[in-house]
């Protein structure tokens, strides 16, 4: 198989020291981490490499007595490399059996990219240097310093000219490129394109520092202003008045929205619900106009419509066999509003025109889906196996999460995190409870992302790893099979990070009732941290019989009632920075009947059974051929999981379910929510 198109640049460079059968073991010194590129590990893999990062002594002894030493002592043809991050001095750090047994390997940036800035190339994520290479490859640079790199970067791989930037219209266009587009522009990226509107006096009144580095604050600044520019294009104010209005970022009370450049954007900005539409007086005289969109009650738009439009969306959107995991994670974003927007729709009830137009949504809807579901296993199967090896900030798997929290911890003495797990809340359920949330609490500022659940989807796997900060191959003996030791893998984490005792609380079995275990939990003085599950959620899924609308339904419902609310303010009032994740999501499933493989199974759940030997689930497999044989990939060995096919479950033919356990999006792909105050709360 020929490489893909992007590693013929830069990566051809890495994978070429790799060559199939090179070495039996090969150290590298990555001090960059440009062997944990994602495509670059895929190709590893392909190359039947074995690839060990050296991060915990004792993870790592662990890892390579149990996994490559158990390969050679079995004479299977496996061949190793244990990435350092470390340079090429710091690799003797290695273990000596390591270190003086292996061929030894050096890659870095500064030799991909031998005349730009070290400092700022290891800023840029390594899904940027394709670009980056292009350009140097293009433009051929003499040797660059610090500024002059970080204005090559901004110019060729995030497309801005600073010196064309000049007026309103050119910072709105450079703004809702980047973070409508997603494009995460490193901080010290930002920092310089910050200084340098400010040297020149351009834009001084406007919240740069807000806006440029964070995709939420901009996307609050054009809320708050755009009513202000309804009241001026419907003449109800000669000038825009801010007088009244509580604005909580300063700044130009009139934005140009009316530009070509920046109404372009107007129609996805509120189908995407990243901005939303407001009440207004003169609300008939923007019916027809561009601007319905952006105005309650004047768009005329029904529900089936929006939902058709998201569906269209979608459909051009579905990524590629060979796409990054960020493309999947930016995709089940706009799937899960679509979903959302479906579920919601009960007959009578949505604002359908006709019963033409809801009747005629359907079939597209379920044909995209099964689209989706065939893309998303090829994906699953190419890539899947190499997430849990990408470094793990920005999180990209649910076991990365504790990892983030230690990153702002460590940073600030006094600096209180709260994980809160919501089991079981898939990503469209997210949006359904986010809506009700804004209804009952206004004043929460919401970050919102998305990563990847550990498959199975199952709480002891997925919950568990998200807790422990470890791949479930880590998980103690046994423990894979419940949740018991959840609470001591979590103080456990933080310990390794010098946080014991009451430093460290978890809590579980929330989602009603009282909220005072919790308050007296997170009063004590000495607490930095908190893991808190709640498993109402889950609850519903396991006694739902009215499919996945109903499933949705009662979680709208849910969300509605005070708990959720209360237990956020009561986080946020007591100084903590709250993340809201979920271990799994969950499906409609219909019934394709039960294994008869007796008791063999060593867990038999309605999207999934596991087996502890391969002979053991192949019998099952043949009775159930499209049934998909799950690889151990960062689980214990003797943990192999069959998976129901598509839509189906182990359960008996035709019986519908609403369940967990399997690898469709709905269920791989969670929610990750940075919550907090808004600045105008």
């Amino acid at each position: 198989m020929a490489l893909p198109q992007s590693t013929e640049g830069w990566r051809h460079r890495i994978l070429r020291e790799f060559p199939p059968g090179a070495a039996r073991l090969t150290v590298v010194a990555d001090p960059d981490g440009l062997i944990l590129d994602e495509v670059v590990l895929a190709e590893l893999r392909r190359r039947c490499f074995e690839v060990l990062v050296f991060e915990e002594p004792v993870a790592f002894r662990y890892a390579y007595e149990s996994r490559v030493r158990a390969y050679w002592d079995d004479d299977k043809p496996v061949d190793v490399v244990v990435v350092s991050r470390l340079d090429e001095l710091g690799a003797e750090n290695l273990p000596y059996d390591v270190a003086g047994s292996g061929r030894r390997v050096s890659v870095g940036l500064q030799a991909l990219f031998p005349t730009l800035s070290r400092t700022v190339l290891a800023a840029v994520e390594s899904s940027h240097l394709d670009a980056l290479h292009e350009a140097m490859e293009r433009v051929r640079p003499s040797m660059l310093g610090d500024k002059a790199t970080m204005d090559f970067v901004l110019r060729h791989v995030f497309g801005i000219a600073t010196e064309l930037v000049l007026e309103p219209p050119d910072m709105l266009r450079v703004l809702l490129r980047l973070h409508h587009g997603g494009q995460a522009v490193p901080p010290l990226l930002i920092r310089h394109l910050v200084r340098i509107f400010r040297r020149e006096g351009r834009f001084a009144d406007w919240p740069l520092d807000a806006i440029v580095a964070e995709r939420n604050a901009f996307f609050e600044f054009l809320q708050e202003r755009w009513p202000l520019f309804l009241d001026s294009a419907s003449a109800t104010e000669a000038t825009p008045d801010a007088d009244g209005r509580d604005l909580a970022y300063p700044g130009p009370v009139e934005l140009p929205f009316d530009h070509d450049d920046v109404r372009v954007y107007i129609d996805n900005l509120f189908l995407e619900g990243l901005l939303r539409p407001v009440a207004h007086e003169a609300a008939d005289s923007f019916a027809g106009t561009w601007m319905s969109p952006g105005v309650q009650a004047a768009s005329g738009v029904t529900d089936a419509q929006r939902l058709n439009r998201l569906v269209e969306a979608a459909a051009k959107a579905i990524p590629s066999r060979d796409a990054r995991y960020g493309d999947w994670l930016r995709f089940a974003r706009t799937w899960a509003k679509a979903g959302a927007l479906d579920l919601a729709m009960e007959s009578g009830g949505a604002t359908t025109a006709t019963d033409d137009a809801q009747t005629t949504e359907e079939p597209s809807l379920a044909a995209l889906r099964s689209r989706v579901d065939d893309a998303f296993a090829e994906w699953l199967g190419r890539r899947y196996a190499s997430l849990a090896t990408l470094p793990p900030v920005p999180p990209v798997m649910l076991h990365h999460v504790p990892h983030l929290l230690s990153r702002h911890v460590d940073a600030a003495p006094g600096y209180k995190a709260a994980l809160l797990v919501v089991d079981g809340l898939s990503m469209d359920q997210w949006v359904a409870a986010r809506d009700e949330l804004a209804q009952r609490q206004p004043g929460y500022s919401l970050r919102e992302d998305a990563v990847f659940a550990w498959i199975p989807t199952l709480t002891s796997v997925s919950r568990q790893a998200a807790f422990a900060g470890r791949p479930p191959f880590y998980f103690p003996p046994g423990s894979i099979q419940s949740t018991s030791r959840e609470p001591k893998l979590w103080r456990q984490f933080w310990a390794d990070r010098g946080l014991v005792g009451h430093a460290v609380v978890y809590e579980k079995k929330l989602g009603n009732g009282s909220l005072d275990s919790v308050a007296d939990l997170i009063s004590h003085p000495r607490v930095r941290v908190a893991g808190l599950v709640v498993d109402t959620v889950d609850k519903i899924m396991h006694g739902m019989e009215l499919g996945a609308r109903g499933m949705h339904g009662q979680v709208r419902q849910w969300a509605r009632e005070p708990y959720l609310a209360a237990l956020l303010d009561l986080l946020l009032e007591n100084g903590f920075a709250v993340w809201l994740t979920s271990d799994h999501g969950n499906v409609e499933a219909t019934g394709c009947g039960r294994p008869s493989t007796g008791d063999v199974a060593e867990l038999r759940d309605k999207r999934v059974h596991v087996y502890s030997s391969a002979s053991l689930r192949r019998r099952a497999a043949d009775e159930f051929p499209r049934a998909r044989s799950w690889p151990p990939a960062g689980l214990p060995e003797d943990y192999l999981p069959l998976l129901a096919s598509g839509r189906s479950a182990f359960v008996r033919k035709g019986e519908r379910i609403v369940g967990h356990g399997g690898a469709s999006l709905e269920e791989v792909v969670v929610p990750l929510v940075r919550i907090d105050r808004s600045a105008d709360a």
